[in-house]
C-alpha cells in the first residue's frame, strides 16, 4: 500500500516520542516517519543506536530540524517540551501542516490553568487564536471535532485516566459534586520523561511510593476544563510508583441519590458503546495496571457501596500509549478518516 500521508516526529528520542515512532513505523498506511531532532540535542545520529531493540529493521536517521525538511510532510508530531511546542507550532500551522502536539502547550483554554506553564508568547494574538481552535485530543469526547482539526492537543496521561472514568457519570448528572471528588493517581517513572532528576533516580524510586505536586500538578486544569468542574469540587493527587510504566487511578465520590449497580454499569457502557479503546469491566471487577500496559486501552471498573450512595472507580492505562503515543495515533486515524484502531492492535 502506498503511504497515504507523510509524517514527521520531533522528539523521537524521549520515551513517548520513541513509542510514537515505533507505532507509526508499523502503521499499515504509513511509511517510516521523518525523524527530526532539535538543534541543541546531542546524541547518536540514528534512533536505533539509542534504542537497540529496533535495530535490524533498517535505519532510523535523526536529522537536525529545519522548516525546509518539512516540505512534503502532511502531519507533524511534536513530542517536545511544552515551551518548544508553544514556540514552534504557530509557524507549523502557518505553513499549512496539521499538527498533533504531545506536550501541554495547547491543552488549556482558561488563563488561570495555563499560568502554571509560564508561557511568554512572541505573538500573543496568534497564540490566543490557536488556543481557541486547538482540539483537545481525547477521541471519546471530541471525535467529531478531530476529523477536521489542524492542531490537536494530545491529553495528559493522568488527565486521560481521570476524565474517561468520570465523564459518563458527570454527563448523566449522577455525581454529587458538592461532596467533592477525590482522584488518587499512581504512575510509573516513565511519565516523568527520559531525563533523570533527583527524584527519579533508581535509589529514590525503588522500594518507595511518594506523592508529589499536590494541588499543583499541570494536569489538574485539563481535568477541570474537560469535565466542567470547579476547582473546589476536585482533589487530584499524583504518586510515583517504582515501575517503568502504567497508571492506576482510584476515584472516590458520592452519588446524588441511591443508585443500583446496573444503572452505573449501564451509564458507562452506553457512553462508551462506540469507543474501541475503553474497556468497561463488569461491576465489582477492577482493572490492574498489568492488563493495560503496552496497549491503547483505558480500563474502567467500579464498586458501589451497599446503600448505593458511594462509588469507587478504578481506571488503568499505559501512560506511554493511551496516555501519550497511542492516543496520538488514534487521533491521527480520525483526522484522516481511517479506522480508529489502525496501527494500534
Amino acid at each position: 500500500m502506498t503511504p497515504a500521508i507523510q509524517t514527521a516526529v520531533v522528539g523521537s528520542t524521549g520515551y513517548a516520542g520513541f513509542e510514537l515512532t515505533r507505532l507509526l513505523t508499523r502503521h499499515p498506511r504509513l511509511g517510516k516517519p521523518l525523524l527530526l531532532r532539535r538543534e541543541k540535542e546531542d546524541g547518536p545520529a540514528n534512533l536505533a543506536d539509542l534504542y537497540p531493540h529496533i535495530s535490524g529493521n533498517g535505519s532510523y536517521p535523526l536529522e537536525p530540524f529545519s522548516w525546509r525538511k518539512l516540505e512534503g510532510v502532511d502531519l507533524l508530531f511534536m513530542s517536545t517540551p511544552h515551551e518548544v511546542s508553544r514556540e514552534w507550532i504557530p509557524e507549523a500551522v502557518r505553513r499549512g501542516l496539521r499538527v498533533i502536539d504531545l506536550s501541554g502547550a495547547w491543552r488549556l483554554r482558561q488563563p488561570q490553568h495555563r499560568a502554571i506553564y509560564g508561557f511568554s508568547d512572541a505573538e500573543p494574538q496568534v497564540a490566543a487564536t490557536l488556543t481557541e481552535t486547538a482540539v483537545y485530543g481525547l477521541p471519546e469526547l471530541h471525535r467529531e471535532q478531530l476529523i477536521s482539526a489542524q492542531l490537536v492537543a494530545n491529553p495528559g496521561c493522568y488527565a486521560t485516566s481521570i476524565i474517561l472514568a468520570l465523564a459518563p457519570l458527570l454527563r448523566a448528572g449522577l455525581v454529587d459534586r458538592g461532596h467533592g471528588i477525590i482522584c488518587d493517581s499512581k504512575s510509573g517513572v516513565s511519565g516523568a520523561g527520559r531525563q533523570p532528576t533527583e527524584k527519579t533516580h533508581f535509589v529514590e524510586v525503588a522500594d518507595n511510593l511518594s506523592a508529589y505536586s499536590v494541588f499543583a500538578h499541570r494536569h489538574t486544569g485539563e481535568i477541570l476544563e474537560q469535565l466542567e468542574l470547579d476547582a473546589d469540587e476536585l482533589i487530584f493527587t499524583p504518586h510515583l510508583l517504582p515501575i517503568p510504566r502504567g497508571i492506576l487511578t482510584t476515584i472516590y465520590l458520592r452519588l446524588r441519590r441511591p443508585t443500583e449497580t446496573a444503572e452505573v454499569e449501564s451509564c458507562f457502557r452506553s457512553f462508551y458503546g462506540g469507543a474501541p479503546w475503553v474497556r468497561v469491566y463488569p461491576a465489582g471487577k477492577l482493572p490492574q495496571i498489568q492488563f493495560s500496559t503496552h496497549t491503547n486501552f483505558c480500563d474502567v471498573g467500579f464498586c458501589l457501596s451497599p446503600e448505593g450512595g458511594r462509588l469507587v472507580i478504578v481506571s488503568c492505562l499505559d501512560n506511554l500509549v493511551k496516555g501519550a503515543a497511542g492516543q496520538a495515533v488514534q487521533n491521527m486515524n480520525l483526522m484522516y478518516g481511517w479506522d480508529e484502531s489502525e496501527g494500534l492492535n
